[in-house]
Order: structure tokens, then C-alpha cells, then sequence
């Protein structure tokens, strides 16, 4: 992990790279409410950044365990595509801007809500695919994803 320093130096000049995880279970996605900038207060799919020197299967398997609470091996989602995502914010606050290039990677998976790890999102839920669709909540990048899928 870079100091606070070096990595808002990256955010600032280049776009990071991250995973998102497009859970579905009965036809439902699961979306979480962020806690943290960007897409703050909007529901989004879980997900997360791949540092550098880490492989996508460890990435995934990190970040499963993290946001899924439970690590999953990278061959049991499917990839639906890579998506970019534009912020004028960051995690720093209003600036520097964010840019990232997202994998999105679908995967089932019959999670209990009350046992997901609650850093990066204050609640979750499952959601219908058309009422995501058609909810202002709902951030247009997580669209994006269930117009894919």
C-alpha cells in the first residue's frame, strides 16, 4: 500500500484499475450503499482496486473476501466487459477528480446480507433488475453493468 500522499499523486495523474463484482442470486443483483467517495450514498456494486504486482486471480480472491466476505476463486465469475468510470471526486474528497478502468466480472453467489463486511458500503440489498434500472439511488455506472448482463 503507497503512503496517502503518493497514492493521491496517482489519482490525481493516472487511472486505476479495479474489479467490480456483479452478484447475482434469483435474478436479483446485490448493491451496496457507499459510505466513501466517489459515488458516495449511491447504490453500486461491490468491488475494489488491483494493486500493483498483484495477480487478477489474488486480486479477486481479496477482494471477494472483502467486500463478499468470503474469498472466491477468479474462475468461477464470468467477465462481462471492461467499463470506464469518470468522478470529479476522490476518495480525498472533492478533487482530485477519479478516472477508472473497470473490469466487471458476474458472478452468482447466494450472500447473506447481515454477514457482508460493512467498510466501503452502510447497507446492502438485492434488487430486481428493472427496479434498478429505473431508481435515481441507483449510480448510472452500476447501470451500465445491468445493461450489459
Amino acid at each position: 500500500m503507497l503512503p496517502e500522499k503518493d497514492f493521491q499523486h496517482v489519482v490525481d495523474f493516472t487511472p486505476l484499475f479495479s474489479i467490480d463484482l456483479i452478484v447475482v442470486n434469483f435474478g436479483k443483483v446485490l448493491l451496496g450503499k457507499r459510505l466513501n467517495r466517489p459515488a458516495q450514498d449511491y447504490w453500486f456494486v461491490p468491488g475494489g482496486r488491483v494493486r500493483k504486482n498483484e495477480s487478477m486471480q489474488e486480486a479477486f480472491l481479496r477482494l471477494t473476501n472483502a467486500e463478499l466476505g468470503m474469498p472466491i476463486e477468479y474462475s468461477a465469475a464470468q467477465p462481462i466487459g471492461v467499463f470506464e468510470h469518470f468522478y470529479q471526486d476522490s476518495v480525498f474528497g472533492e478533487s482530485p477528480s477519479t478516472h477508472y478502468i473497470a473490469l466487471g466480472m458476474l458472478l452468482g453467489f447466494d450472500a447473506n446480507l447481515a454477514h457482508l463486511p460493512g467498510d466501503q458500503h452502510g447497507a446492502f440489498e438485492f434488487w430486481s433488475i428493472a427496479e434498478a434500472l429505473a431508481a435515481p439511488e441507483v449510480h448510472e455506472y452500476t447501470k451500465d453493468y445491468l445493461r450489459t448482463i
